[in-house]
C-alpha cells in the first residue's frame, strides 16, 4: 500500500482548477488567503517550508484551530479527504521551492484527565508530541518540547511525553498519504472546566501564546537542521501581513481614542484667574478650576468601544497589544466622565499607577543633592533671556521644518492658546504653546526636543506604520515617552538643575496628592521645604490636582529611570522611535519588526546629532543616574 502510494505521487497530479490557482500563486510569491465550507482557510501571506493544520471535525471554539490561526502559513479543514488534496498540493510546491518541508499537526486531548472538579491542588497538564523518523523532524520535536515545558501558563505546570504516532489515526494518516516530515502537538483543554465546559478566557489567551511560540521554535529547528530557509529568530517566522480584521478594529479604536482629548480634557482653562484668587487669599484655599465641556458622550463611545471584535485577529501579539488599548480607553473615558469627583484620583491612581517607595526616594535624593544649586526664583534658572510665546514658536517653527525636510509627512501644526497654564502641550499632530509661556532662552531647543524630537515625532513615525495603534499609542506609552522625552533634553544639552528638580519635585507631590493633602499644604510643601518660587510651585501643584487628582506627572521620573536602565542593560533606542510604546512593548515592537509588520523610523530625532549626542549615550550606557545628567 505504501508503496503505490510513493508511486502515485510521483506522477504528475491533476488539481481543481481553483487549488491551481492557489499554486500558481505561491511559485509567484504571491499571499493566499482561500476559505472553504464548514469554516474552513488556507492562509499563506508568504511562502514557507512548513504548513500548520487543524482539523475542526465539526467542533468549534477549540483552542487548537487558534493556535494554527496564528501563524503565517496554515490549513484549517473539515477532515482529512478534504485536507489531504491541500496539504499534498501545497507542500509539493514549497518543498519543490524550498528542498524541504514539514507539517505541524496541532489538536487537543478529548479531557484534561489530570484535573477533577474536587482536585485539592493544581496538577501539572499534558501536552503529547510525535514526529517522522527524519532527524531534521527529530530536530523540530525535540524544539516543540522544550518550548512547550515553559511555566508562563499561569496556575498549571506542563508535564511534556511523546507519544508513537502510529497511535495517532490523524497525524500517521497525514504523514503516510503526504510523504512529508510532520511533528503533531496533543494539549489538554486546561482552559476548559471539566464538567461544566466553561472558558477560563485568560488561560485560554495564554495557553494558545505559548504553543504557537512552541511551534515557531519548531519551524526554526527545522529550518536550521535542513538548512532549507535561513532564519535570524523563531519570531521572524510569524506573519507579516495584517488581516483584514486588524485593519478594521485598528479603525475602530482610533475612531474611539479620537473622539476625545484626553490631557485638554482634564487641564483648566482658568490657570491664570485661578493663581490670582490663590494669591488673594493668601495661598491658604485651593482656587476654583474651570474646564472645557465634554465634547463626548462617554457612554456611546465605550458601548463603541467594547462592540470592536477581536476574536479573529489570528495573532496572539496583536490580540494582546489591542485588548490592553482596550481596558486604557476604559479607564480614561471613566476617568473624564469622574472629573471634580471624588472617583476621579483613584481612576487616576489605577491609570498611572502609585508613587513607588523607590521612586520617590530617587526623587527626594535629587531634591537634596541640589537644593544648595537651586537659583531662588519663579524660573529657577541662571540665563537672565527670557523666551516669551512668540520666541518659542518661531523656534518650534523652524525645528519643524528641519523635520519636513527629512519626512513630507511630518505635517504637524502649532496653535498659539490662551486656554492653558504656562507651556508647551502635544497633542495628537499638534503643538500647544500656551500664550502665557515663558522660559529661558538656553532651554527653549531642549524643551522643543522634548515636544517635536520626541512627542511629535512617535506621533509621524507611528503614522507611518501599517496600524494607527501606533501612532495613538500602545497601553501605558506615556511614562517611556516622557523618560525618553526628558532624556531628550540630556541629549541636546539643556538638563539644567532647575528641570531635574522640577521632575523630582512632580513625584514628592504627586506622592502628597494621592496621600490625600490638600492643595494649600502641597503647594507650601513645595515653597517652604523645598525652595521652589510660589508661581513655580502653583503650576506644579495645578498640574497635580486638575481633575480631581491626576497622577501622571509621575510618570516622567519613572520613565526616564527605566530608559537609563534600559540603556545600561544594552538596549537599543531605534525601536522607540517606531511609534509610541512603553517599555514593556520593548520586544514585541522588535519581534513585529523582525517579522516585517513594522517599519523602520521614518524620522530619527535631531538631537541624536548634536556634537556631544554619542559621548552622553556612551555615558548612559555604562550607567547614568538623573543626578549625572547635570555634569555630563
Amino acid at each position: 500500500m505504501t508503496n503505490t502510494r510513493r508511486k502515485d505521487r510521483d506522477r504528475p497530479a491533476v488539481y481543481p482548477e481553483w487549488l491551481e490557482e492557489i499554486l500558481d500563486c505561491i511559485r509567484a510569491e504571491k499571499a493566499v488567503r482561500k476559505e472553504f465550507g464548514h469554516g474552513g482557510r488556507l492562509h499563506i501571506d508568504r511562502p514557507l517550508p512548513f504548513l500548520s493544520i487543524f482539523l475542526t471535525r465539526g467542533r468549534e471554539d477549540l483552542a487548537a484551530r487558534d493556535v494554527v490561526a496564528a501563524n503565517a502559513s496554515y490549513l484549517i479543514a473539515d477532515n482529512l479527504d478534504e485536507a489531504l488534496p491541500i496539504v499534498t498540493a501545497v507542500g509539493g510546491v514549497l518543498r519543490e521551492r524550498f528542498g524541504a518541508f514539514m507539517l505541524l499537526d496541532v489538536d487537543e486531548l478529548e479531557h484534561d484527565t489530570f484535573l477533577t472538579d474536587d482536585a485539592p491542588y493544581l496538577p501539572p497538564f499534558e501536552i503529547r508530541i510525535a514526529a517522522t523518523g527524519e532527524p531534521a523532524a527529530g530536530e523540530a520535536e525535540t524544539a516543540l518540547a522544550e518550548g512547550a515545558d515553559i511555566r508562563q501558563v499561569k496556575f498549571r505546570t506542563p508535564r511534556v511525553e511523546r507519544f508513537a504516532l502510529e497511535t495517532d489515526f490523524q497525524a500517521a494518516t497525514l504523514a503516510r498519504e503526504t510523504g512529508f516530515l510532520l511533528v503533531a502537538v496533543r494539549f489538554a483543554p486546561i482552559y476548559r472546566q471539566p464538567e461544566s465546559g466553561k472558558i477560563y478566557p485568560d488561560l485560554r489567551e495564554r495557553l494558545i501564546a505559548n504553543i504557537f511560540d512552541a511551534g515557531l521554535k519548531a519551524f526554526a529547528a527545522f529550518a536550521a537542521a535542513t538548512q532549507c530557509l535561513k532564519v535570524t529568530t523563531h519570531r521572524a517566522l510569524g506573519r507579516k501581513a495584517f488581516v483584514d480584521a486588524v485593519s478594521r478594529a485598528d479603525r475602530s479604536i482610533d475612531d474611539v481614542a479620537a473622539s476625545f482629548d484626553f490631557l485638554l480634557a482634564v487641564t483648566p482653562i482658568n490657570a491664570d484667574a485661578a493663581w490670582q484668587e490663590f494669591k488673594a487669599n493668601n495661598f491658604k484655599r485651593a482656587p476654583r478650576f474651570l474646564y472645557r465641556p465634554l465634547s463626548v458622550q462617554v457612554e456611546a463611545e465605550k458601548r463603541k468601544l467594547f462592540s470592536v471584535a477581536f476574536d479573529r485577529f489570528e495573532d496572539p501579539v496583536l490580540y494582546h497589544l489591542y485588548r490592553e488599548k482596550q481596558q486604557e480607553l476604559d479607564l480614561q473615558l471613566s476617568l473624564i466622565s469622574a472629573r471634580e469627583t471624588s472617583r476621579f484620583i483613584e481612576y487616576s491612581r489605577a491609570l498611572y499607577g502609585p508613587v513607588e517607595t523607590s521612586l520617590y526616594r530617587n526623587a527626594v535624593e535629587i531634591l537634596g543633592q541640589t537644593a544648595k544649586a537651586a537659583h531662588d526664583g519663579d524660573d529657577g534658572e541662571t540665563d537672565t533671556e527670557i523666551a516669551g510665546c512668540y520666541d518659542v514658536e518661531i523656534a518650534a517653527r523652524a525645528m519643524i521644518a528641519n523635520y519636513q525636510r527629512q519626512c513630507e509627512g511630518f505635517a504637524a501644526e502649532i496653535e498659539l492658546r490662551d486656554d492653558l497654564p504656562p507651556g508647551l502641550l502635544v497633542s495628537d499632530g499638534r503643538l500647544l504653546i500656551s500664550r502665557a509661556t515663558r522660559v529661558a532662552k538656553s532651554r527653549v531647543h531642549a524643551l522643543l526636543s522634548h515636544e517635536i524630537g520626541v512627542h511629535l515625532l512617535t506621533y509621524f513615525n507611528g503614522s507611518a506604520q501599517g496600524l494607527r495603534l501606533f501612532r495613538s499609542g500602545l497601553a501605558g506609552y506615556e511614562g517611556m515617552q516622557e523618560g525618553l522625552a526628558v532624556f531628550s533634553e540630556y541629549m541636546a544639552g539643556g538638563m539644567t538643575v532647575a528641570r531635574l528638580r522640577l521632575v523630582a519635585a512632580r513625584v514628592v507631590a504627586c506622592s502628597a496628592m494621592l496621600e490625600g493633602r490638600p492643595f494649600a499644604e502641597t503647594y507650601n510643601m513645595l515653597v517652604c521645604e523645598h525652595g521652589f518660587g510660589p508661581a513655580t510651585a502653583f503650576n506644579l501643584t495645578l498640574r497635580l490636582y486638575r481633575g480631581g487628582g491626576l497622577a501622571k506627572d509621575a510618570i516622567y521620573l519613572r520613565g526616564l529611570l527605566e530608559l537609563l536602565d534600559h540603556l545600561k542593560a544594552g538596549g537599543a533606542l531605534d525601536p522607540f522611535w517606531m511609534g509610541k510604546i512603553s517599555a514593556s512593548h520593548f520586544r514585541v515592537m522588535q519581534e513585529l519588526s523582525l517579522r516585517g509588520l513594522l517599519k523602520a523610523p521614518v524620522t530619527r530625532p535631531a538631537f541624536l546629532i548634536h556634537p556631544q549626542a554619542q559621548a552622553r549615550l556612551d555615558k548612559a550606557r555604562e550607567g547614568l543616574t538623573p543626578l549625572g545628567m547635570l555634569t555630563s
